[in-house]
């Protein structure tokens, strides 16, 4: 099985916010896939589908960002799903609006959520699709800017960057990730 897990943060009030694009990805994939997203025991929105024959699981955690890890861990050990075929998908401030990276392995850089889930997992080792959201420019503060909406013009362009994501997502159920991460990264 394939699990594919957006980062965000759950409630009403970070709906479109530049840390819930985990999150648009994962909705996007349900809608390609017909997934239903139900609320999980492993503190979760979780569902599965067979996708060009292959089993796949989306996940968005409902742990908040800084506790991912708490979801994600139970859920890849309560399914026995090897590291290596786990890909999270979150957001990225040293990458600008609407581009996206793929990699193998990595650090945090400084991202909670991939710090929790690298905390849980004991590793680094696990794939990743980055979207870009860009670094304030007017003095704002991270924290206030990665829960603050895209404006207007940046809209159309991280829409179009989820699709991608999607599509990336998508090739990655059969093919190898190097090979995807050849055809993504820009």
């Amino acid at each position: 099985m394939k699990l594919f897990v957006g980062l965000g943060n759950p409630g009403k009030e970070y709906e479109q916010t530049r840390h819930n694009i985990g999150f648009f990805v994962i909705d996007e994939l349900a809608k390609r896939w017909n997934v239903s997203l139900k609320t999980a025991k492993f503190r979760g929105l979780f569902g599965t589908a067979s996708v060009f024959g292959e089993k796949v699981a989306l996940c968005k955690p409902l742990t908040y960002m800084n506790l991912s890890g708490e979801c994600v861990c139970p859920l890849i050990d309560f399914y026995d799903i090897a590291v290596d075929d786990v890909i999270i998908i979150y957001d990225d401030l040293d990458l600008p609006p609407g581009k996206i990276r793929l990699r193998l392995k990595g650090g945090s850089g400084g991202h909670n959520g991939v710090k929790s889930i690298i905390h849980h997992l004991g590793t680094e080792q696990f794939k990743r699709i980055r979207i870009g959201i860009g670094r304030p420019t007017n003095g704002q503060p991270v924290a206030d800017y990665v829960l603050s909406r895209f404006t207007e013009e940046e809209k159309p362009v991280v829409m179009e960057a989820v699709l991608r994501a999607a599509d990336a997502c998508e090739q990655a159920v059969t093919t190898p990730f190097i090979q995807v991460m050849n055809d993504f990264n820009e």
